[in-house]
């Protein structure tokens, strides 16, 4: 059951945004789902240079690319009964819930607006993201 957001939840939220591993951001302490979306889980990426090491899902990964850096302000839409909120997400001008499902990172939930469902399915059409046929690179024999 999705409880309706509270008087305090209403207000917007606006600061930097750490990505966690499922896709969700943590704002000031709050966790916060995108809006009309679903992040299906993907293979999971080790191996970089960078430290500490980063390990999470592709989807995750390229939302955090996404906003690296950037405020990330989050109007509540409703609150989950576990505290967390269910809320609409801009980071600079651009809408994250959008931006994920125009990567092909997110699938649009049965009760997002149109415009989410259809610009999955233009990523679907296109092979973005979860939509894309796996590359194998293989080694060159000498």
């Amino acid at each position: 059951m999705v409880m309706p957001a509270t008087a305090a939840a209403e207000d917007v939220i606006s600061s930097y945004a750490f990505v966690r591993e499922d896709g969700a951001l943590e704002i000031d302490g709050r966790l916060v789902h995108l809006y009309g979306i679903y992040i299906p889980p993907t293979d999971r990426t080790c191996h970089t240079f960078i430290r500490p090491l980063r390990c999470s899902s592709r989807a995750a990964l390229a939302l955090d690319f996404r906003i690296s850096g950037d405020f990330v302000r989050c109007l509540p839409r409703f609150a989950n009964p576990d505290g967390s909120l269910v809320a609409s997400c801009t980071s600079g001008d651009e809408d994250l819930s959008e931006w994920m499902l125009q990567k092909g990172w997110a699938l649009a939930r049965p009760d997002a607006p149109f415009s989410y469902v259809a610009l999955e399915r233009i990523a679907q059409a296109r092979g973005f993201g979860v939509w894309g046929i796996p590359i194998e690179i293989r080694k060159r024999k000498n």
